[in-house]
């Protein structure tokens, strides 16, 4: 299990959209991405000043169907 670095969400952003999510709607701080090929979902907090704990990180990094080799790679 590789170690995760200190990531803000702009930067998780990034690489859901290199992987093929898109922008579909956000409530409050919570911003929603989907991918249409396989209808997957992912919502990422985006909350300013702040990182993501290494948990949501890796439950993101989980649900975007990346390991996190390939998360890293892709940052």
């Amino acid at each position: 299990m590789s170690k995760l670095p200190v990531v803000a969400a702009r930067q998780v952003v990034k690489v859901a959209q290199k992987v093929g999510f898109e922008f579909d709607r956000q409530k409050g701080s919570h911003a929603v991405y989907v991918r249409a090929s396989d209808k997957r979902r992912i919502v990422i907090p985006v909350h300013k000043g702040r990182d993501l704990k290494p948990g949501t990180l890796r439950g993101l990094i989980e649900d975007m169907g990346l390991s996190v080799e390939k998360f890293l790679a892709m940052l």
